[in-house]
């Protein structure tokens, strides 16, 4: 492997590498995605006229022809520059593309019509489209980290007015539990319920105020409680209201129980969580990597990319308390190995972990989620 070898215990990354990785995709984001008229992005690259988003479960809405990406790839830009905000010597940079180009652009999908206010799939200027809790709550994710990071009251004001509309779509059935989308309540989900504890945990971190961690700590034990595998321990999808679970399994959904259970125990120092944790850290590697020819590390299973991105976020946090390089060590590996062998001539990553199968349209949410992979690895010295 280019660049990369024998991980475990100390990185030998050359210093800086993934910094430099984040930021060149960045740039190339904003120059093939991005255009002179607004701080909107498209959502395929080259342009697709006839793509059609297939993850909205409406289909008279993907139907209609889209000229800019919808929320939840959008919401993509945030995590990739928060991320990068985060390492030594770029804070000043993407702070500002931050406030001018991410949250200038997230303004028009805004919707203050509807009460409580959220965050639409689409654009404003188009015909209103349904609002999810889920891309609301990333959105709230990253607002309380981009003010953890740089104090501004804005972006917590941000972050609890999502709280507020992320609160209006849980009720009693089912015993509690958060809806996936707000006109369509008919499934209580794992995408919206565990990293809205996550969420709930990282207000408790900005505000101290005692109730964001009682919040987080009831939706964690409700998830767990309602949508974990008993004996693999990963999390299944959702829960619909006559009680039959989906069992779907996805690398976002057990990678932020494992995130909000590192948190819990860091702010807690409760031991059953970091058991939780380390146990979940564990399944995770044996249900979504593969061996594959002759690798000597275990390679991600092809899936959606910021899925796998997402749960990395639980590996870091986990890092963060166990100081255990095991698994970050292998994100390194596969993401040295994206570098080196999914990228175009473009500088795009294809979502291909097989090499088999390329792709010449490159899906905007994957290269935010490549962006934001090489990020959280340069803040651990990769």
């Amino acid at each position: 492997m280019a660049g990369l070898c024998c991980l475990t215990g100390q990185a030998q990354v050359k210093s800086n590498q993934f910094s430099d990785r984040a930021q060149k995709t960045l740039h190339v984001i904003y120059d093939k995605y991005g255009n002179d008229k607004n701080e909107l992005l498209i959502e395929k690259y080259p342009f697709d006229e006839n793509f059609k988003a297939d993850y909205l479960n409406n289909s008279d809405q993907a139907e209609q022809q889209k000229k800019y990406a919808y929320l939840w790839p959008f919401s993509g830009s945030f995590s990739a520059v928060n991320t990068l905000m985060e390492l030594p010597g770029t804070k000043a940079d993407y702070q500002k593309i931050l406030d001018q180009k991410v949250l200038k652009g997230l303004r028009e999908y805004r919707d203050g019509l509807r009460v409580p206010v959220g965050y639409a799939s689409y654009i404003n200027s188009a015909p209103a489209s349904d609002r999810f809790y889920d891309d609301n709550i990333w959105l709230g994710i990253d607002f309380t980290d981009s003010y953890i990071q740089k104090k501004k009251p804005e972006y917590l004001n941000h972050a609890k007015e999502i709280w507020a509309f992320v609160k209006s779509g849980e009720d009693d059935k089912l015993g509690g539990g958060i809806y996936w989308c707000e006109q369509k309540k008919e499934s209580k989900n794992t995408c919206s319920n565990a990293p809205a504890a996550v969420f709930a945990l990282k207000l408790f971190e900005a505000t101290k105020q005692e109730g964001y961690l009682n919040e987080g700590r009831r939706l964690y034990e409700w998830t767990k409680a309602g949508l974990q595998d008993p004996n693999d321990k990963l999390y299944w999808d959702n829960i619909h209201l006559d009680g039959k679970v989906d069992k779907a399994k996805y690398s976002y959904n057990s990678g932020q129980m494992l995130q909000a259970a590192a948190l819990l125990y860091k702010l807690t120092k409760e031991k059953k969580y970091l058991n939780d944790a380390q146990q979940l850290a564990e399944a995770c590697l044996a249900y979504f990597f593969q061996t594959k020819g002759e690798k000597d590390f275990p390679i991600l299973k092809n899936s959606n990319v910021w899925f796998h991105a997402v749960m990395m976020r639980g590996y870091a946090s986990l890092f963060e308390q166990d100081g255990n390089r095991k698994y970050i060590d292998i994100f390194a590996k596969n993401l040295d190995l994206a570098w080196q062998q999914m990228r175009d001539q473009d500088g795009l990553f294809d979502a291909d972990w097989t090499l088999e199968k390329p792709k010449k349209s490159k899906w905007l949410l994957d290269q935010c989620a490549f962006v934001e992979m090489y990020g959280r690895l340069a803040k651990f010295g990769y």
